[in-house]
């Protein structure tokens, strides 16, 4: 069975994001770089499958020349191989245009049996991909993920819906992203750290994938980022606790409105 995974570098989420000088950016000086945590379930999910069933786990990434240091983790993890797609072209590409680069990445790949994507990159967060991979690919989808069956040529999955599960069985080859809960991912070891630097890694530019520049111009662009406004001091309430129930009563109904 071949399972390509697509992942994405971003920052550790324990890392303070300062903005860039544009105001469209942020700065990436003392950013720690990690693989987006969503995608490491699906990789997870992808390396269980194939110690359960054999045959390789390709990881796909998309990003600038820091971006080999996340396949590289995937390597280590026991991804058999890696994908690197960079270029200049894609520095500047929305949801879109990474999704046409991928799929083409993907479609030099077949014939495989399962994509595996995380619900989301938790850098733009806009669970986008997912489901462009599968319009882009011509194949059915399933996303957020939380417990995954495969037959020979279906898969039974489990996804979360506000306050339930539902269960769907699809066809493959298939578009499946991960949701938390999905697995624990694995550490990688000392060994695989050691195994993953002489694994393959193809680096492939735009003409490689045989996509015009022109078609990845983004059809939406960031407009402004701004950080999260700075929490209120804490108000302490003083008093008996009737006092302090009626004033946080009227706080919250006069001040915080919400009640």
């Amino acid at each position: 069975m071949k399972i390509i995974i697509c992942v994405k570098q971003v920052p550790d989420t324990e890392t303070q994001i300062r903005l860039g000088a544009d105001g469209k950016s942020i700065t990436e000086e003392a950013v720690k770089w990690i693989v987006s945590p969503y995608d490491e379930f699906a990789i997870e999910e992808g390396l269980q499958i194939r110690e359960a069933r054999d045959g390789e786990v390709i990881v796909v990434s998309l990003g600038p020349e820091r971006a080999q240091s996340a396949i590289r983790t995937c390597l280590a993890m026991g991804a058999d191989s890696g994908v690197h797609l960079l270029d200049a072209a894609f520095d500047d590409l929305d949801a879109m245009g990474t999704a046409r680069c991928l799929a083409a990445a993907i479609r030099q790949l077949e014939p495989y049996d399962l994509v595996l994507t995380g619900q989301q990159g938790v850098g733009g967060d806009n669970s986008q991909i997912p489901g462009l991979l599968a319009e882009l690919l011509d194949l059915p989808q399933v996303t957020m993920a939380v417990k995954v069956g495969l037959g020979d040529d279906s898969a039974n999955v489990e996804r979360e819906v506000e306050g339930a599960r539902e269960r769907w069985q699809t066809s493959l080859p298939a578009v499946i992203s991960a949701q938390k809960g999905l697995n624990a991912p694995r550490y990688a070891s000392l060994k695989g750290i050691m195994k993953a630097k002489k694994k393959p890694l193809d680096v492939k530019d735009a003409a490689a994938l045989g996509l015009d520049p022109d078609v990845l111009l983004p059809k939406t662009r960031i407009v402004k980022l701004e950080l999260p406004p700075p929490r209120p001091a804490v108000k302490m309430i003083e008093g008996d606790p009737g006092q302090q129930s009626a004033e946080l009563l009227r706080l919250l109904h006069e001040e915080a409105k919400v009640i």
